[in-house]
């Protein structure tokens, strides 16, 4: 979610993003470590002290030691950032490739929208700057070329000039209409197969010197035009009446299945596949969400699996969320891996395979204070975690940790807490967590880059977090 925001910034400051994308990285480490829901390995650790105890964590118990642990890590990172290479330049995607600026659409503002009674000026820096009120039309014909201090009203046709994503965020944030040029008709394809793509027009395309209003685009192919890119020149007049050429590059609103042969018989050629949302209204039903099943297990009432899963099912009823974009969000490698470690876990339990590994960690662990217990343990998830990843990791250590604090006559809940946050913690490579994988590639980081950042903040992360673990917990 922050990472489209870093990037901006770094784009306003003239920084490198390589300042901004691992810090962020690290941050939401620090900060999944204070509730239950933050991070899997909390999630795991409740579950097998539930196992172990009969009573899971609740939402809040991790609050104590996680706001700790985070303070110190934020202040570090405040300047800690400096450790990074200033020169790493981030990998060159597709979508960075086919980023073509000075599309233009054209949209309406109802009723609803924030845009009006604003000025022109302050809705081009309500995003960000990065589109232009080109044309406003209002009423019959009579038409602007707008200065900055011309108030937007109700009803007023707008033809704006951006790149893709900064028209997505306008037209999301300000609830504006886009003019599709159709009659409004009833779809037979399912919402969730309903998406946008972009096209570069042939010379041989039967577009090529018709009107988009001559073209009856839906009626014909069923997909609708939503912006059109000339090379770089603006485009002043209503979508209906641009004479499409041979190089316009377009965006077509239609059946992503069958949208490939549509732009076959258009004779168009598609650019790499993007995740254009154009013309989709922002919406703060999937946060209430969000909010209603954390408050669900805050208080108890019912588990966290359920209350996030009932989430989830409720956002794809509600259309929130399309059942295709549900399924790509699903980290199928991960469930699978989790799923074929679960028994593993169960069996060195079950078979005293814990009791073992606890009693070769009860040798060192006899000859040190109950502190330096906890330290073993925490180092030890930080070390397996990047071999592992970070909730399988939950799923080996803590039993052995639960075993290893009953030899050694201690209570087993700090030696959870150790476990769950040394597995949450892996600031050494990029592939103990998703978020440290996320940001490699965008970021321009080597391998050896996450230490230098990282090693510090490991540090702190022990030298603070064991002794609050002992003082709230008490082993």
């Amino acid at each position: 979610m922050l990472m489209p925001i870093a990037f901006q910034l770094a784009r306003r400051s003239g920084t490198s993003p390589s300042s901004l994308l691992m810090p962020m990285s690290f941050g939401a480490l620090l900060g999944g470590l204070v509730t239950l829901v933050g991070t899997s390995p909390n999630i795991i650790v409740a579950r097998v002290r539930e196992q172990i105890l009969g009573e899971p964590f609740s939402m809040f118990d991790f609050a104590p030691v996680g706001i700790g642990i985070a303070a110190a890590g934020f202040l570090f990172l405040i300047f800690g950032w400096r450790l990074l290479p200033q020169d790493r330049k981030g990998a060159a995607s597709m979508d960075s490739a086919f980023n073509l600026e000075g599309y233009t659409t054209e949209v309406s503002v109802p009723e609803d929208s924030p845009a009006a009674g604003q000025t022109v000026k302050a809705l081009e820096g309500v995003g960000d700057n990065e589109i232009e009120v080109i044309t406003l039309l209002r009423g019959d014909n009579r038409r602007y070329e707008p200065a900055g201090n011309v108030v937007i009203k109700t009803g007023d046709i707008l033809i704006l000039q951006g790149e893709p994503s900064a028209l997505e965020r306008i037209v999301a944030l300000e609830k504006l209409k886009l003019v599709r040029n159709e009659e409004s008709q009833e779809r037979d394809t399912p919402s969730d197969e309903i998406g946008v793509m972009e096209a570069v027009i042939a010379s041989n395309s039967e577009l090529v010197g018709s009107s988009v209003g001559q073209l009856k685009l839906f009626d014909r192919h069923g997909v609708n035009l939503l912006a059109v890119s000339r090379r770089g020149r603006r485009i002043t007049q209503r979508l209906r009446g641009v004479k499409l050429k041979a190089g316009d590059v377009i965006v077509l609103q239609g059946n992503l299945p069958t949208m490939p042969e549509t732009l076959g018989e258009l004779h168009c050629l598609p650019l790499a596949e993007r995740d254009l949302r154009i013309g989709r209204q922002a919406s703060l039903f999937p946060a209430g969400v969000l909010i209603a099943a954390m408050a669900l297990v805050a208080f108890n009432v019912v588990p966290v699996a359920i209350a996030f899963f009932g989430a989830a099912v409720i956002l794809v009823l509600a259309r929130s969320l399309s059942l295709r974009d549900a399924y790509d969000a699903i980290e199928w490698p991960i469930l699978v891996m989790l799923g074929a470690l679960i028994p593993v876990s169960d069996a060195l339990r079950t078979t005293g395979g814990t009791d073992l590994i606890a009693a070769w960690l009860s040798h060192a662990g006899a000859v040190l204070p109950s502190y330096g217990a906890l330290a073993l343990l925490l180092v030890a998830a930080m070390a397996v975690t990047p071999f592992l990843n970070n909730a399988a990791t939950v799923l080996v250590m803590a039993p052995i940790a639960a075993s290893f604090a009953a030899k050694l006559g201690y209570n087993p809940d700090p030696f959870l807490m150790a476990v769950a946050i040394g597995a949450a913690c892996d600031f050494l490579t990029p592939i103990g967590h998703q978020c440290n994988t996320l940001v490699m590639g965008p970021g321009g980081y080597r391998f050896s880059d996450y230490a230098r950042l990282g090693l510090p903040l490991s540090l702190i992360v022990i030298a603070v977090g064991v002794p609050l673990i002992a003082l709230v917990w008490q082993p």
